[in-house]
């Protein structure tokens, strides 16, 4: 009949409810690995005052708080629980639960007596604080049902008033934990945003570094390219009757290297737009070494006590790396007029047969300087010039509070040229 197949339906369902809600509590309430309290974050010691409170607690629980001496034991191993919770919270509460009705059959005052509600209660909160607010109210329903029922059993041997005033503590406990937990979420999700903007911004300086040396190597690059398409036009008129195969190769060369210029210009003008979005594009020449004089004597006019040592034979370096050792140079004084003003600063280039060594080495700064938001994008943006040559560059506080910065520039090997003098003739070479 319909009505009976709707009923058996909704049994069904109902039945089916049941389990499911059996099954989630079941696997909220055994879980099976621990759930260690973390520390606080603060400094030192403080950092572990809420096991301190607990401990203490505990302590205070342990002590002597019923008149049946055979209960004492049981007391402190209750007690003993909320330690045990610091690590185990769901299991340690389990067990004050069936320890409860110790007290109420062999206790004047019953569930309530002594320190036997505030461990629980205490343990209450620290299962809370470690899971889904849903386990807090299962446990909260489990403990109410208990002390109800042990009420009951009682057969009001203890006041009512014991069970409300415990009932009204575990409201509270509940409301306290609810509070902690979504204060301790929320700060979580504020260290991962603050994590993913830092993040964010170190790629960020990352992309305008690059784009802020393409910028700058393009008239190294350009000047480069401009020599080989000279060359290359001016190469078949050094030469006496050059083969035909010869003079098409370096015509193919000179216009690529023109149409190279070309599209080092458009790409310029793209990166400068972006540097520069008032659309102003600056011409000035890209510094070299043969400026470092005038850039310590700028920075010591700043406030720097600033020394020089150049070891090796000093000699002129290709562009790329001239400009790359100045521009690491000059940021790493530059974090230090920031972050330590009035430090003493030396600054020392090795010239070796295929590289280039630096080291800049401040002591501490006359006074602290607050840090800047972008504390720490400078050394990204020399990390990022070394990596380009293929060298390597280390940044790090030295032990009296000073900073050291030392790189390794790779200097390639001048390329042979081939001769291309004027060919001589047959009684040139016979004379």
């Amino acid at each position: 009949m319909p009505g009976l197949d709707d009923t058996d339906h909704m049994d069904k369902v109902g039945r089916g409810s049941v389990r499911g809600a059996l099954t989630a509590v079941r696997r909220d309430l055994v879980p099976l690995v621990p759930q260690p309290m973390p520390p606080m974050t603060g400094p030192g010691p403080l950092r572990w005052l809420p096991h301190l409170a607990v401990t203490v607690l505990a302590a205070f629980a342990a002590g002597p708080g019923t008149e049946d001496i055979s209960v004492r034991p049981v007391g402190i191993v209750h007690a003993g629980l909320l330690v045990v919770a610091l690590r185990w919270p769901v299991p340690a509460w389990w067990l004050s639960l069936v320890m409860l009705p110790v007290f109420a059959f062999h206790s004047p005052f019953g569930p309530y007596e002594g320190w036997a509600w505030a461990v629980h209660a205490g343990l209450l909160f620290l299962v809370a604080v470690r899971n889904r607010p849903r386990v807090m109210c299962e446990t909260v329903l489990l403990s109410t049902a208990t002390l109800l029922g042990l009420q009951l059993a009682g057969g009001g041997m203890w006041p009512w008033r014991f069970l409300l005033i415990t009932l009204t503590e575990f409201a509270i406990v509940a409301g306290a934990a609810l509070g902690v937990r979504r204060t301790r979420e929320v700060r979580s999700r504020l260290a991962a945003q603050e994590t993913a903007l830092a993040q964010e911004r170190a790629h960020r300086t990352v992309l305008e570094e690059r784009a802020r040396i393409a910028r700058e190597l393009h008239d190294v690059v350009a000047h480069h390219m401009s020599v080989i398409s000279i060359q290359a036009d001016a190469a078949p008129y050094r030469v006496a009757d050059p083969p035909r195969e010869m003079v098409t190769a370096l015509t193919d060369i000179r216009a690529g290297a023109l149409e190279g210029l070309d599209e080092l210009r458009r790409l310029l003008g793209v990166l400068r737009s972006e540097g520069h979005p008032d659309g102003s594009t600056p011409q000035a020449p890209q510094p070299t070494l043969e400026g470092l004089d005038d850039l310590l004597a700028g920075v010591r006019k700043a406030g720097l006590d600033v020394t020089a040592a150049i070891s090796g034979t000093r000699r002129p370096l290709p562009g790329g790396v001239e400009l790359s050792a100045y521009r690491i140079v000059q940021e790493a004084l530059s974090n230090t007029l920031r972050h330590a003003p009035g430090a003493t600063v030396r600054v020392e280039l090795t010239y070796r047969h295929a590289a280039l060594h630096l080291r800049i080495l401040n002591g501490p700064g006359q006074h602290a300087a607050p840090l800047s938001p972008g504390a720490g994008h400078g050394v990204l943006g020399m990390r990022e010039r070394a990596a380009m040559l293929g060298g390597e560059l280390t940044a790090a506080p030295l032990p009296d509070g000073g900073y050291e910065v030392t790189a390794l520039l790779p200097v390639p090997a001048a390329p042979a040229l081939p001769n291309l003098s004027p060919a001589r003739t047959d009684k040139e070479q016979t004379a």
